[in-house]
């Protein structure tokens, strides 16, 4: 395993179409892997392949409720509507309000080609969203209805807006990204 190097919004990839996996073989076991090991590295909750430099459709996730590796997924269901904020790997320093589905159904294949089903509701439908709309060349920051200064969001918690954990959370986020620079 090993610790990729993840493309920033300059990078022309990010904006381009992945293309499907065909046959899941030692390559694509070791780009899951080494997107894992990534991932976790930059502590980030999800990672599309474009975003370390393949033009496939792979992703993985992690809200906290262990791994969850995907290839050639697809959005077959949703509903409702949350709006939330986000940041992304690719996007140091950015973060930005986005309204996404509050509950989704993912359908793909895992790292044994066996074909998945998978629902994620608030966090993990957002990420789901998120990382596949990489695979399509879409970045969060195309979807954000404002982009917020983490200033804004202190000046929030003091005035009860936020949790205090909420403006942690997002600290530690904007100092990953700094990390990364």
């Amino acid at each position: 395993m090993a610790i990729r190097n993840i493309r920033t919004d300059e990078d022309e990839i990010l904006r381009k179409k992945s293309r499907k996996v065909d046959a899941i073989n030692e390559r694509i076991l070791t780009l899951l892997d080494d997107m894992a090991e990534t991932m976790y590295y930059s502590k980030g909750v999800g990672l599309a392949a474009p975003q370390v430099g393949v033009l496939r459709r792979v992703v993985v996730i992690d809200v906290g409720e262990g791994l969850i590796e995907l290839i050639n997924p697809e959005i077959v269901k949703k509903e409702g509507e949350q709006k939330d904020i986000e940041g992304c790997l690719s996007l140091p320093g950015v973060i930005g309000e986005v309204i996404r589905p509050e509950h989704v159904v993912v359908s793909a294949l895992n790292r044994n080609g066996e074909e998945i089903t998978l629902e994620g509701e608030g966090l993990l439908a957002r990420a789901f969203c998120h990382e596949i709309d990489h695979l399509d060349g879409v970045l969060f920051s195309d979807k954000a209805i404002r982009f917020i200064d983490v200033e804004e969001i202190r000046k929030n918690a003091k005035g009860g807006e936020k949790e205090p954990e909420e403006v942690e959370e997002l600290e530690e986020l904007e100092e990953s990204y700094e990390k990364d620079e």
